[in-house]
């Protein structure tokens, strides 16, 4: 292989893994790149929180940075340690041909050296091991006899109680055989990286190596050929698969022949291309004749999926509820009233969370979510954790009713929810007048950052003010669906 030197990393030959196409872009053209969503960031914060935790499997090791350092610098002071006999160097640097890696752990086990890459997935996934296996192949190659190669994920089966107890948070997964099988795939695909990165952007199309193993970030870049709509804008499973016409060169809705459309993709096409709306009337008075009062329209936000768990008895990425909001209608035209809950953070709220809702919804109640797996797992999961409460807490999941159902079966579709049946999507359509455009919190995911911050922040003021937010958004989440149902009502006329 050949290359000016550092041509490639870890992570730019993973990103050519998916696409020479991405690859080629990050080198030359980093300009083109979306920006990272919160979202993306959050998990980017928690990977390198992980790093660090795991470095404690190994401890009294010695760091060698990447900031203030250069790449030269960075292998310098990594030969260093080792000529110096330090048995565990964290971020350990080499370089071969033109290839420059970072090993997350370097340990002088008995055996002789080993290696070992930390990611905060719960299971070894192939991009991983080939990382794993492009480090084994150029350290190898730059001398350092290397013994083992190790995967260490997050082991979702533990069960946090007190503090973190690093053995037991990983599971280690010895990657040697695997590392030392790849070496020849790893050879060939780094110098046809190399050599691609000589020559001209590479003509690449579109395809579903786009989102896998990750949604690249260019790929607004690479589809801007793409009109809007077009057969990607289909939402949900069923025939036809987008890029399957995409392939036979069908592109616009327009050009698609409608014979090839099942049901649920006909009612989007008729919608994106000719604003046509649906209601399957039979099919919703069904769904509402099911229904019975008191009525019970129930909402949960909930921290993170972190990998580190926050609190004892909590499993790592599971999500603990913190909020809800519940509007309860007692009989048809009846007078609404609201509850709400809203956790300090101090401790745990799984406890105080469900003896609050408990204490407000109705024994039996109809009780609507949106999208009712997600609550019925959260109070599940509070149910294996406090048996006391498992009786009742079964009486409610028995009694829920998914609000989402009708839309995402299609019995109400509208033009403007763009394939999706989110309550987002949803209620600006039916219901205009509500709206979260105005709210400061206005998602999940925001909800979930500021619940953190407001727990985090010493700023009585600021404290009070995130309150506020966070209550007002879950309130429109329970309140919208109290709206949407009396639009279906109307619809079922």
């Amino acid at each position: 292989m050949s290359g000016k030197q550092h041509q490639l990393s870890k992570s730019l030959f993973i990103r050519g893994l998916q696409c020479h196409k991405s690859l080629y872009l990050q080198k030359f053209r980093p300009e083109l790149k979306e920006e990272v969503s919160p979202e993306k960031q959050r998990l980017f914060d928690s990977g390198s929180n992980v790093g660090l935790l795991a470095q404690q499997l190994f401890p009294g090791g010695v760091n060698v940075p990447y900031e203030g350092l250069s790449y030269a610098e960075q292998i310098e002071r990594t030969q260093s340690l080792i000529e110096q006999k330090v048995d565990t160097i964290y971020e350990a640097a080499f370089s071969y041909q033109g290839v420059f890696v970072k090993c997350d752990i370097l340990h002088l086990g008995p055996e002789g050296w080993e290696i070992y890459e930390v990611k905060s997935s719960t299971k070894a996934e192939e991009y991983q091991l080939n990382d794993v296996s492009v480090q084994h192949y150029v350290i190898s190659r730059t001398g350092l006899p290397v013994k083992k190669a190790f995967l260490v994920h997050i082991n979702n089966n533990y069960v946090r109680h007190g503090d973190i107890e690093v053995d037991k948070l990983f599971a280690i997964v010895d990657a040697t055989d695997i590392a030392k099988g790849k070496r020849d795939f790893i050879e060939e695909e780094l110098e046809k990286q190399q050599n691609m990165l000589k020559g001209d952007e590479p003509i690449m199309d579109i395809g579903s190596h786009c989102d896998k193993p990750f949604s690249c970030d260019f790929k607004s870049h690479c589809w801007s050929h793409i009109p809007s709509p077009s057969v990607f804008d289909y939402r949900g499973t069923g025939k036809p698969n987008s890029f399957d016409l995409y392939k036979k060169g069908i592109v616009r809705l327009e050009d698609v022949p409608l014979d090839l459309l099942g049901r649920r993709k006909r009612i989007q096409h008729d919608g994106m291309l000719y604003q046509k709306n649906h209601v399957n009337v039979a099919a919703l008075k069904k769904f509402l004749a099911s229904l019975w009062y008191p009525l019970c329209f129930m909402d949960f936000e909930t921290t993170f999926m972190v990998p580190i768990p926050m609190y004892d008895g909590i499993r790592p990425y599971q999500q603990v509820p913190f909020q809800f909001s519940v509007h309860i209608q007692q009989e048809p035209g009846g007078m609404l009233m609201h509850y709400e809950y809203l956790s300090d953070g101090d401790e745990n709220p799984q406890r105080e969370f469900i003896e609050r809702l408990l204490a407000v919804v109705p024994r039996d109640a109809c009780i609507f979510t949106w999208n009712q797996g997600f609550e019925i797992s959260r109070i599940r999961e509070i149910a294996t954790a406090l048996p006391d409460k498992r009786d009742r807490i079964n009486q409610i999941i028995k009694n829920i009713r998914d609000l989402m159902k009708p839309f995402q079966n299609m019995a109400i579709y509208n033009w403007q929810f763009n394939g999706s049946y989110s309550i987002k999507a949803v209620l600006p359509a039916l219901v205009p007048e509500l709206s979260y455009d105005e709210l400061e919190i206005n998602n999940g995911g925001m909800a979930s950052s500021a619940w953190v911050c407001m727990v985090q922040t010493n700023n009585a003021g600021e404290k009070e003010t995130i309150r506020k937010q966070l209550l007002q958004y879950c309130h429109l989440d329970t309140l919208a669906m109290v709206r949407i149902l009396e639009k279906m009502k109307e619809m079922a006329i």
